[in-house]
């Protein structure tokens, strides 16, 4: 919406904020690592995305041409995130006695699913790591005279044949991270990473591929530069990722991308193959349900489940700063859908009316305080008050409100003028009652207390009670109800 202004973004490479800078003028060139389609995404796999979204929604609330590209990873990645275990969809696909393709195609669909609800925006492009084989071994035929050697078990890239190996991992020790890398027989260094793993003499995988190094599959580190590269050019503006890339994933391929474009040193942060890299803090959940490896994790799905429409997650995202950490719980959920209650009531008000351009005085403090805080690396905790604050405001022409409304939250995604006081009710999806019987035993006790009766009234309300339904008499915007 407003002209390219003074943006600011932290970046893990620098350590410090810096002027969003674009290499093409005018236009933002985004890559996001996406998820590995292995499994469903729990819901601190979706903080990534939600981050990610608000970035590319504020990149075109500033004025650029976004270009966003999330890749899915269907090959490759295996249990450990360095060079240790099974390939993640290998063993899923087994596990499950279903082909690998079924298993990726089952987990994308469902990471979409995800996506949609949480309102996060369809990328330039999803960019699928088996489309890319055939420029996978080319990029890897390309840095592997200078840059790798070859194993029994594939090939390694030497860590050791670029400059400033390691820097984005090392954020607050110079070892850190170095001792979840697998050793391999053979190695050259510790840190050193597979470009290309070859399947195993005796055995056969579902995904696999001729190469100058025997049939085998791709590194999981090649897909991202490999994909980011080709559609986005080196060097692109932005990469981002869960901070759990910084130590092992992004350095690797950061170290591809300087192989590859024969550029020197870090202390140029584009010859990283991207000027700016980004990751949010993890999501922490006190009971330990936060990791797929407990075979019983937090998804999105079971928020919905429990009656908690997504967008209340999607709130309780953006009360944090993408670079804090955020700790998980019910009780901080119902606090984050109420607040999203509050701000959708006070929207409707405006349901009817025609949006135009916020031009009147007493709107600009709210703009100036919205744009000051998203400008600053995302400061969405500070961009919602100075949203509220817009709705709360009274004698300014609605028009114009309304106006200023949908440009915060076009960056805020938060849906306020289409979702309804009704989508934000708590309906687990394992209640027996209906809405409209729940309505009618309202309407009954509403009759009830109007005329006085109010052993009638309490008499329904302890019938709904006991069905589960909370009748919060007590809620300041008016009579509600939720399903426990």
């Amino acid at each position: 919406m407003t002209e390219p202004g003074q943006l600011t973004l932290f970046n893990s490479l620098t350590r410090q904020p810096e002027p969003f800078d674009p290499v093409h003028p005018g236009e933002a060139r985004v890559y996001s690592c996406g998820p590995t389609v292995y499994n469903y995404p729990h819901i601190g796999n979706m903080r990534a995305y939600v981050f990610a979204d608000i970035l590319g929604r504020t990149l075109s609330f500033k004025g650029y041409k976004l270009t966003h590209v999330i890749n899915i990873t269907d090959v490759g990645h295996l249990t450990d995130d360095a060079d240790a275990g099974e390939d993640k969809l290998e063993k899923a696909a087994a596990q499950n006695a279903q082909s690998i393709w079924d298993i990726a195609k089952h987990y994308t669909e469902a990471y979409w699913d995800d996506v949609k609800a949480l309102n996060i925006r369809q990328p330039a492009q999803w960019s699928v790591a088996t489309d890319y084989i055939a420029q996978m071994l080319e990029f890897a035929q390309e840095i592997a005279d200078k840059h790798c050697y070859e194993l029994d078990s594939g090939l390694y890239f030497d860590v050791s044949t670029v400059d400033d190996y390691g820097r984005l991992a090392r954020a607050s020790s110079d070892d850190e991270g170095e001792g979840r890398i697998e050793t391999v027989e053979g190695k050259r260094h510790a840190a050193d990473f597979a470009i290309w793993r070859k399947t195993p003499p005796g055995e056969k995988r579902q995904m696999e591929w001729d190469s100058p190094w025997g049939k085998g599959a791709p590194g999981w580190h090649l897909e991202c530069s490999v994909m980011s590269g080709k559609l986005l050019g080196f060097p692109f503006d932005i990469h981002t990722g869960g901070i759990d890339h910084r130590e092992i994933h992004h350095p690797n391929e950061i170290a591809q991308n300087q192989a590859f474009c024969c550029t020197n040193g870090l202390d140029v942060p584009a010859n990283s193959g991207a000027r700016i890299w980004m990751h949010n803090n993890f999501l922490v959940e006190r009971s330990g349900k936060m990791s797929k490896s407990s075979g019983e994790f937090l998804r999105l799905q079971l928020l919905i489940d429990k009656g908690y429409h997504p967008l209340a997650y999607r709130m309780m995202c953006l009360q944090a700063h993408y670079r804090s950490e955020l700790e998980f719980s019910w009780e901080g959920l119902g606090a984050a859908l109420t607040r999203l209650k509050r701000m959708v009531l006070a929207a409707q008000k405006l349901s009817d009316v025609q949006a135009c351009d916020p031009v009147h005085p007493k709107l600009a403090p709210f703009i100036e305080k919205f744009d000051a805080a998203i400008s600053d690396d995302l400061g969405t905790p500070i961009a919602l008050t100075a949203l509220e604050d817009l709705l709360a405001v009274k004698k300014v022409d609605p028009g114009q409100k309304r106006g200023a409304i949908a440009a915060m939250d076009a960056v805020m995604g938060l849906n306020l003028f289409d979702l309804s006081r009704e989508d934000l009710r708590i309906r687990p999806r394992a209640a027996q009652l209906t809405e409209a019987e729940i309505e009618d035993a309202l309407a009954r006790r509403k009759a009830a207390r109007a005329n006085k009766d109010f052993a009638a009234s309490d008499a329904i309300r302890d019938e709904l009670a006991a069905k589960g339904v909370d009748v919060m008499d007590g809620d300041p915007m008016g009579w509600e109800w939720k399903l426990d």
